[in-house]
């Protein structure tokens, strides 16, 4: 299944993976919300509805790209630089690659989140 991401005139591509978080995700698409930066490595935004953490791992690492839900807080979390293992990181997927270009974004940004035909 293939997400796309656009802000402004850029556009990502991203790989989801198959779980109850990410059929939880596709529910709530399209749509659009304000990415703000977290912590220099990621940007991330609260999401409409909580998503289902059943059949999860209790935690993961997150790699450049990942884009993933952090269950304690319900957001959404794309990272542009590594970070260490987070208890409640559930990964929805990946971006396929420009990942890093995130960082670029200082303020705020609006997002558009929709499904695209692989």
């Amino acid at each position: 299944m293939k997400l796309k991401m656009t802000i402004g005139q850029d556009e990502y591509i991203a790989t989801l993976i198959d779980s109850k978080a990410v059929e939880g995700f596709i529910t709530q698409l399209p749509l659009k919300l304000t990415l703000q930066d977290y912590a220099g490595a990621e940007k991330i935004s609260d999401l409409p509805a909580r998503l289902s953490a059943e059949g999860s791992p209790p935690g993961t690492t997150a790699s450049i790209g990942d884009l993933a839900y952090y269950a304690p807080w319900g957001n959404l979390a794309i990272f542009y630089k590594s970070s260490g293992y987070a208890s409640g990181l559930i990964k929805l997927g990946s971006i396929e690659y420009n990942a890093k270009k995130l960082a670029s974004y200082n303020k705020p940004i609006e997002a558009l989140f929709e499904m695209i035909n692989d």
